[in-house]
C-alpha cells in the first residue's frame, strides 16, 4: 500500500504531535509531508520537529497531499475553508480537528468533492497517549475510516463515535485531561498537607493516576472491581473513599463532564449560525 502525502492546515502544538506520530509509526515520510502556519515560529517548529517542508499557503498544502489535517481554531475556520473551497477534489481526505465544528458545516465550507472526517484528539496526543474519537462525513469511505484510525493510534487510541457523539467526546476526553490534572494537583496538595516534600508528592500523585489508569486498560477490569481490590475492611483506602463520597467527588466528576458537553454543543451551534451570516 501506497503512503499518502500528508498537509497540515495549521502547524501548531497538536499538528506536530500527529505529525510525529505518523513519522515514527512509518506511515508517513518527511520528504512527502507539508505545513503552512501564518505563524513563523509555529511553522518553523514543526519543520524543525518533523523535517517537512514548508508551504506559502494554504492551498499549496492541499495541491501537494493526498491526506490534509485541518488543524486550525474553530474561529479561523470559515477564512480557511473559503481559502480552499472549489481545490479539495475526491481525491482529497481532508480530517478536521477543529473542535465543535460539525461536518455539514466543512462540507458546505469546501464545497462538493472531498472526503471529510472529523476528530477530536486531546493534548495527551503530545506525548502518544491521546483518546481520540472521530466520525465519517461526506465521502469517506471504509478504506478512509480504517486510515484515521491507524493514524489516531500513532499518538495514543481512537474510537469511531456518531457524529451527535462528538459533543460528549469533547466532554469527556477533550476536556478530561484538565480535570485530571486537577485531581493530581489535589492529590499532591493532599501529600503535601500530610508532610510529604512538594516534589515527592507530586510524582507519587501523577505516576499513581498513570498507573491505575493502566491497569483499568490493561486489565478490562471495571473501575469499580479495582478499587474493591485496594480498599480493605477497615482499612485506609475505605476510610479515605468514604471522604471522596462525603464531599461528592463522584458527582463533581459526572457534572464537569455534563457542563463540558454542553459548552462544545453550545461552542458548535454558535460557531455555525456565525458562519451562515451574511
Amino acid at each position: 500500500m501506497a503512503i499518502p502525502r500528508f498537509g497540515f492546515v495549521g502547524a501548531g502544538r497538536m499538528a506536530t504531535a500527529l505529525a510525529r506520530g505518523l513519522l515514527a509509526a512509518h506511515l508517513a515520510r518527511a520528504e512527502e509531508m507539508v505545513a503552512a502556519d501564518p505563524s513563523r515560529p509555529a511553522g518553523e517548529q514543526f519543520g524543525k520537529a518533523t523535517g517537512a517542508r514548508l508551504a506559502a499557503t494554504n492551498r499549496d498544502v492541499l495541491a501537494a497531499s493526498d491526506v490534509v489535517f485541518l488543524a486550525v481554531k474553530p474561529q479561523q475556520i470559515d477564512e480557511v475553508l473559503a481559502e480552499l473551497r472549489g481545490h479539495a477534489t475526491a481525491g482529497h481526505l481532508v480530517i478536521s480537528i477543529a473542535a465543535g465544528v460539525p461536518l455539514a458545516r466543512l462540507a458546505a465550507g469546501l464545497g462538493p468533492g472531498p472526503r471529510l472526517v472529523r476528530v477530536m484528539p486531546n493534548t495527551p496526543c503530545l506525548v502518544a497517549s491521546g483518546a481520540s474519537g472521530y466520525c465519517l462525513g461526506p465521502g469517506a469511505t471504509t478504506a478512509d475510516g480504517e486510515l484515521v484510525g491507524r493514524l489516531l493510534a500513532a499518538v495514543g487510541r481512537a474510537y469511531p463515535v456518531d457524529e451527535s457523539l462528538m459533543d460528549a467526546v469533547t466532554g469527556l476526553s477533550g476536556s478530561g485531561p484538565a480535570f485530571v490534572y486537577m485531581m493530581i494537583e489535589a492529590l499532591a496538595d493532599g501529600g503535601v498537607r500530610v508532610g510529604l516534600p512538594r516534589d515527592v508528592a507530586l510524582a507519587l500523585a501523577a505516576q499513581t493516576v498513570r498507573g491505575a489508569a493502566e491497569m483499568v486498560l490493561a486489565t478490562g477490569e471495571h473501575p469499580a472491581v479495582l478499587k474493591d481490590a485496594v480498599a480493605s475492611p477497615g482499612g485506609t483506602t475505605i476510610a479515605g473513599l468514604a471522604a471522596l463520597e462525603s464531599a461528592g467527588a463522584r458527582a463533581a466528576m459526572i457534572a464537569a463532564v455534563e457542563a463540558a458537553t454542553r459548552r462544545s454543543a453550545e461552542l458548535g451551534g454558535a460557531a455555525k449560525t456565525a458562519g451562515t451570516k451574511g
